[in-house]
């Protein structure tokens, strides 16, 4: 039994890994792309299926993680330290949200008014800050949070990707 686990699981990796490779998943959606934690308790487990062990436990709602994988209703998920595992794709909602990464721990980026770096700084905040992502275009995103609201250089962001477009 456990070496048809076993040999389930490594069927469902390499399916997985060819829809990485295609322009399109068997959701229709495209891969790799960001997508949030739907729940506050999200179970990452080693292989595509409920038989493979949870290998840990997200706690906080909202997290952004990249879908670079895709068998059947699971999707094979990476975070923002990297970390790789599958989740069951009801636990993952298409809000968009980041956080915010510094090349220094003790850095902080700078929150604008609008989107110029001329324009005053409203906020500034810590790596690791999480975000809710309004709009995004020519390199800046509007996101708000826990007490913030403002407009942040998209490099600045975990969660989107370069140059890309949100509305």
């Amino acid at each position: 039994m456990a070496c048809a686990a076993a040999m389930l699981g490594a069927v469902g990796i390499e399916a997985a890994a060819n829809a990485k490779d295609s322009a399109l998943s068997t959701s229709g959606l495209p891969i790799p792309r960001y997508v949030s934690l739907k729940s506050d308790h999200v179970n990452v487990r080693a292989g595509p299926t409920k038989d493979n062990d949870v290998a840990w436990i997200y706690t906080k709602a909202g997290l952004p993680v990249e879908i670079t994988a895709e068998f059947e209703n699971w999707r094979r998920i990476r975070d923002s330290e990297g970390a790789e595992g599958w989740v069951y794709h009801s636990l993952l909602s298409g809000r968009r949200t980041a956080v915010v990464t510094m090349k220094a721990k003790d850095d902080l980026a700078p929150l604008y008014d609008s989107a110029d770096i001329q324009s005053a700084v409203a906020a500034r905040l810590q790596a690791g800050v999480l975000a809710q992502v309004k709009h995004c275009a020519t390199g800046w995103c509007h996101i708000a949070g826990d007490g913030f609201d403002g407009w942040i250089q998209q490099q600045r962001l975990w969660g989107v990707y370069a140059d890309e477009k949100i509305n």
